[in-house]
């Protein structure tokens, strides 16, 4: 099967994240099993979902690696005029669908490509790699990054096939996203001094990040971004039952967008800190009721510019891109790779832009493009 036909089957499948992908994954085993390709799954801890990884190649040191997401986001409540898992070629030369975009597209480029580089002869290997429920926090990437260095030779670039029109991207921001949660004691609202106001103890908390959110922005810590810092976002706060009521549970949501030069854990370890030695004394004052929970909700790592490095190199000579290293909001898996080790880019078809919208597009000239650029992966670890 050619890209498109490719394509228009992984479009069919539903993988909205935090569904299972175990459908694709079967569809894109028997692919491999046709061509003799040794592959091997990281399943989740709950069976639902895995990752997979293959090798196309012989086992020495200094491949390439191939890697992109299978999930894709929901499209329940936008207001698509197509059904979303059927992929629709337009007389204009754009293809329509959920995923075509981000990234499915480049999934689609890559396993079309697996008969030449069987054919190719390849000196170096090709290796794939397919994570599960990226777009949630990158939650199926440690297991796989750590399954794939435990197991393959140490590849020399790895290449997020995330869109970016095919120019390099060498830097991305991180994500962290959390829900805590204020567990009081409820009361008449007449004896606050025998409760614990869950409600409150989460106002001071979300106090803090926002107070946090102005330290960082006025730190302004890498004018490569827009904005050039760490940002936060108090998203939700759920609690409280009436008013003549002392709120015994709220649940608190908030998020940060790190910077690669800042310390993503750091900054979260600061608001546990003042939850546990602010917060938390006060919230118990009364019986000693209280506790207060951080749950992680998404991770994704922060990508950092490796200043030249083997990945950067590659995907240049391959593309013609000889503008500035690009940088871009949005995460990718590409930070669990680097801190592996592993020299890492972003590169791939389409534009962010067209992703997670109604009506999901992508021009037919980028997959072109891409096509053309895996060819060049094949022919520089086949000639080398």
């Amino acid at each position: 099967m050619d890209t498109l036909e490719l394509l228009d089957h992984l479009v069919g499948m539903d993988t909205t994240a935090r569904h299972p992908n175990l459908r694709l994954l079967g569809f894109v085993e028997a692919l491999l099993d046709e061509h003799g390709v040794p592959h091997e799954r990281v399943v989740s801890p709950d069976g639902s979902c895995a990752n997979l990884i293959a090798r196309i190649g012989p086992e020495v040191e200094g491949g390439v690696v191939l890697s992109g997401h299978t999930d894709c986001v929901p499209v329940v409540g936008q207001p698509w005029t197509r059904d979303p898992f059927t992929m629709h070629r337009a007389d204009d030369g754009r293809l329509y669908g959920r995923g075509v975009t981000d990234m499915k597209g480049f999934l689609a480029v890559v396993l079309a490509a697996v008969p030449r580089m069987v054919a190719a002869g390849l000196r170096r290997p090709v290796l794939l790699a397919f994570s599960y429920d990226e777009e949630v926090g990158t939650v199926g990437a440690p297991s796989l990054v750590e399954r794939l260095v435990a197991t393959q030779p140490r590849p020399e670039a790895v290449i997020i096939g995330e869109p970016t029109s095919m120019e390099v991207v060498t830097a991305h921001k991180g994500v962290r996203a959390f829900t805590t949660i204020v567990h009081g004691r409820d009361a008449h609202s007449s004896q606050p001094h025998r409760a614990a106001n869950a409600v409150a103890a989460a106002a001071r908390i979300a106090t803090f990040v926002d107070d946090l959110a102005l330290r960082h922005e006025a730190a302004g810590a890498d004018p490569r971004f827009d904005p050039p810092y760490t940002t936060f976002n108090v998203a939700t706060v759920v609690g409280g039952q009436a008013i003549n009521i002392v709120p015994r549970r709220c649940e608190l949501a908030w998020e940060y967008r790190p910077v690669p030069a800042d310390d993503g854990n750091a900054i979260v370890d600061e608001v546990r800190r003042f939850a546990q030695d602010e917060v938390l004394p006060r919230l118990r004052r009364g019986d000693g009721s209280g506790e207060i929970e951080f749950v992680v909700e998404a991770m994704a790592r922060a990508l950092a510019d490796e200043d030249g490095g083997p990945a950067e190199t590659l995907c240049r000579e391959l593309t013609g891109y000889t503008g500035p290293a690009r940088t871009v909001a949005f995460g990718t898996d590409g930070g669990h790779f680097q801190a592996a080790g592993l020299s890492t880019v972003v590169c791939g078809p389409g534009s962010i832009d067209q992703a997670h919208i109604a009506d999901e597009w992508i021009e037919g000239a980028e997959l072109t493009a891409a096509e053309r650029f895996v060819d060049g992966v094949i022919e520089r670890l086949a000639s080398d």
